[in-house]
């Protein structure tokens, strides 16, 4: 399982990538793997306000019917609209292409709440 020293982690299994007040979020590796095989995402529109804590968007795979629970609370800037027609890049980059929405960040101590690579993978141990 992969999970980059530079990002941050939810509870949720989203990463959280910081560039000053913008993040970028996207699901685990070992949240893809779990789900298997991504047929749909539903995001959310730019300048729609998330809150954390609460869903943003629907993940769906062969397996499983999931909402994508915010780990930051901010007002998305960008949206991966390439996900709608190949959401199986999700799979395949969940770190890269797979992306799925950026935030401009509206509170900077909720990062605090985020695990770093070390406590995340801690939390998920290798089979």
């Amino acid at each position: 399982m992969e999970a980059p020293d530079e990002l941050l982690y939810s509870h949720a299994d989203l990463w959280v990538r910081v560039a000053g007040e913008i993040v970028t979020l996207g699901v685990t590796d070992f949240a893809q793997d779990q789900l298997g095989e991504v047929v749909y995402l539903e995001l959310p529109e730019p300048a729609a306000t998330v809150r954390a804590g609460e869903p943003f968007g629907v993940i769906e795979s062969v397996k499983a019917v999931s909402d994508l629970e915010a780990p930051v609370s901010g007002e998305v800037t960008a949206v991966n609209v390439a996900l709608v027609d190949a959401p199986e890049r999700v799979n395949e980059a969940p770190y890269g292409e797979g992306w799925m929405i950026e935030l401009r960040l509206s509170d900077h101590g909720e990062l605090e709440g985020l695990l770093d690579a070390g406590e995340y993978l801690a939390r998920h141990p290798a089979e």
